[in-house]
């Protein structure tokens, strides 16, 4: 969409996570070609793995100029998921969601700083992005002292749960130190209309740097091309303001 677009390298790597002994975590990969200092990006998947949207996400960063890692968050339970977008394949990936802890998650995603900040091209700064249960994760990540910007699209029971763990994800606003934007459709069956006030209402009570996007008419998934309730308007703009925030990490 906007901005430069450069050309990028891809790889499929390991990181080790800082719990577990050092439990091996794959990942995907992907930067800019050229040489130069760029900022690190951690991007959360759907339920349904590191597939080809979540890999074109971290490709579509890396031509923006950014240095993007996906770990697969799946790895204890199911080393190597990827689906894609029938009934089925929700069940199973919701299954798999279900067996995550947020201490786990903690660990992936400083294994996936640590690996990113190790990078000569890597200037430091790190932000995140996550979609569907990564948007949950994406929020709660954005709690570690290293995230300085990250955007949370439909991220799903932020009120409610989080992983493992018996007070919700929403408990944890006031620990967020860096900017967020979090992106909402109207018509999101899966998020009501509450859950995106409630957690609106804890990012300005705990005086958070954050923005709060919705879009009317627009279901969950909004994002990605490859399902149903893809929105190329929304994406277009949700896209943009992403872009916005994470220039800010240059």
């Amino acid at each position: 969409m906007s901005g430069e677009t450069r050309s990028i390298a891809t790889d499929r790597v390991t990181l080790q996570s800082n719990i577990e002994n050092g439990l091996d975590i794959d990942a995907y990969l992907a930067q800019p070609s050229d040489a130069g200092t760029y900022p690190g990006i951690v991007v959360f998947q759907e339920v349904f793995g590191v597939n080809a949207h979540i890999r074109d996400v971290t490709e579509r960063l890396a031509q923006q100029g950014y240095i993007a890692i996906a770990p697969a968050i799946y790895q204890r339970s199911q080393p190597g998921f990827e689906v894609g977008y029938t009934a089925d394949d929700l069940a199973l990936g919701r299954k798999h969601k279900d067996a995550t802890k947020a201490s786990e998650l903690f660990g992936d995603t400083q294994a996936a700083i640590a690996y990113l900040k190790n990078l000569d091209g890597c200037n430091g700064n790190i932000g995140a992005i996550g979609f569907c249960f990564g948007g949950h994760v994406a929020y709660l990540m954005a709690t570690l002292s290293e995230v300085k910007a990250t955007a949370s699209f439909y991220g799903a029971g932020i009120p409610h749960f989080c992983p493992g763990e018996n007070e919700p994800t929403i408990a944890r606003t006031p620990q967020i130190s860096g900017q967020i934007y979090c992106f909402f459709g109207e018509a999101d069956p899966l998020i009501p209309a509450e859950d995106n006030a409630a957690v609106e209402a804890a990012l300005k009570e705990a005086q958070i740097d954050a923005r709060v996007f919705r879009y009317p008419e627009t279901g969950h998934g909004f994002f990605c091309d490859r399902r149903d309730s893809y929105s190329a308007a929304a994406a277009a703009d949700a896209w943009s303001h992403t872009l916005e925030l994470f220039g800010g990490l240059r």
